[in-house]
């Protein structure tokens, strides 16, 4: 097939893939302790879900197959996953994206940017080639998108590898395509650090076409998730009143975080109920003037105008208005 590679930093070397919650460089920077900064420069929810009592058992002993079956049950009446589709937790999403290309022979994926440029890097690391073009033996969509909360159609994806990331979908779970899931060929992530905001709790689900994902189960090996961070997940995902409440939380706290913007300048882009985008005059010099009231925020290398927020705690919202 013809196909254009676009330019890939993790192919050519030009430039280190970047993140947001980098913030022991900011810290370097700017000054003081962890303590005293805000970082705002994740997707994370600030308010997470109360971790539950773990014992000596959680941590000294081998997770659980009981406990491994008991979570990915509650995934499937959370997310109302396909009865034809296999569920597999992780140790984290980011974990199963490095996973995913190796699942197939490379040659051309198809990944439209700006969007999460971890999904581009692990295709790279397997030996696949980025094309604009279609057809493509693999695709990618990030939904609703990271940076620019685009949501994306059914009628836009297929490929015989289709890779939906829903890390950032929990705050619309209506948007969800977890109905695709028992495609072939077809694998939905899913994140739990983004909506229960414990991130460092390292746990994330594949969910999608058997076959695929009992090779994804061989490859991650066996004990992939924490024995913490079964009992959190299956505790959480039972949770359904603690998550509605959230997600009205969540919107009403965007909204504000729009006034704030708008009120000095900013113009919304997109983003999500987690995370807003921006334009801003020059998002290099916002980020600046955050960081010296010790607030993160995130910049993206690809645009001067591109500025990314996410929700700050309760407690920080006067510290946020007083620095924007």
């Amino acid at each position: 097939m013809s196909a254009s590679v676009l330019d890939n930093p993790v192919e050519t070397g030009a430039t280190l893939r970047d993140h947001g919650g980098n913030l022991s460089a900011a810290i370097r920077r700017y000054g003081g302790s962890r303590a005293d900064w805000i970082d705002l420069s994740t997707g994370i929810n600030p308010n997470p879900y109360p971790l539950p009592e773990l014992t000596a058992a959680d941590w000294g002993e081998l997770p659980d197959t009981e406990a491994s079956e008991a979570l990915q049950q509650a995934a499937r009446r959370f997310w109302n996953i396909p009865a034809g589709a296999a569920v597999l937790p992780a140790p984290g999403a980011s974990a199963l994206i490095a996973l995913v290309p190796g699942l197939a022979d490379p040659r051309w994926v198809k990944i439209e940017t700006p969007t999460y440029n971890e999904h581009a890097a692990a295709f790279a690391n397997h030996g696949w080639k980025l094309s604009q073009s279609e057809p493509v033996e693999a695709r990618v969509a990030v939904h609703p998108n990271n940076p620019d909360g685009r949501l994306w159609r059914e009628e836009e994806l297929g490929a015989p590898l289709t890779v939906i990331d829903e890390s950032f979908c929990d705050v619309c779970p209506e948007q969800s395509l977890i109905h695709l899931a028992d495609k072939p060929g077809t694998i939905v992530l899913k994140s739990f650090g983004k909506f229960w905001g414990l991130a460092g709790m390292r746990l994330g689900f594949a969910i999608g076409d058997p076959v695929l994902l009992q090779r994804l189960s061989n490859l991650q090996g066996p004990w992939a998730v924490s024995g913490p961070a079964l009992k959190t997940g299956i505790q959480a995902l039972r949770d359904h009143s603690w998550a509605a409440t959230t997600r009205q939380d969540l919107a009403r706290d965007a909204r504000r975080l729009d006034q704030l913007a708008a009120a000095r300048g900013a113009r919304l882009l997109g983003g999500t109920d987690l995370f807003r985008l921006y334009e801003v005059s020059d998002a290099a010099a916002w980020q600046d003037r955050l960081a010296h009231a010790h607030i993160w925020s995130r910049v993206f290398p690809y645009s001067k105008t591109f500025l990314r927020l996410g929700l700050p705690p309760k407690a920080g919202w006067e510290r946020l208005e007083a620095a924007l």
